[in-house]
């Protein structure tokens, strides 16, 4: 793969996902103005730090994602790479912010 190609991939999956987390919004968030309050309210219920509640939930794309790598049996098309890629990469930025917000204001 050229650098060229490389970027084009980089683009397009930078933009994926921009436009999942910006759908997925209102779904996890509702009308609350805190972005993270998800992983604050799932942290609250069992009693965890939001990273380690953002660990969890992120721990079954993470799990389905080394599933399809090692599998040997089963062929998965792009549609099935890009959810579950997308996904992890959306975690990721996810507890980016919680690790930001955590050093700026000292929350957890």
């Amino acid at each position: 793969m050229t650098q060229e190609e490389f970027n084009v991939v980089f683009e397009l999956q930078m933009r994926k996902c921009a436009d999942i987390l910006a759908h997925k919004k209102k779904e996890y968030t509702g009308d609350n103005i805190d972005r993270l309050s998800a992983f604050k309210i799932a942290a609250a219920l069992q009693n965890c730090d939001p990273k380690a509640a953002l660990a969890g939930m992120m721990s079954k794309h993470v799990v389905s994602l080394y599933d399809m790598c090692y599998s040997t049996l089963l062929h998965f098309d792009m549609k099935q790479w890009d959810e579950k890629i997308t996904d992890c990469i959306n975690y990721l930025i996810l507890l980016k912010a919680l690790v930001k917000e955590e050093q700026a204001y000292g929350s957890h």
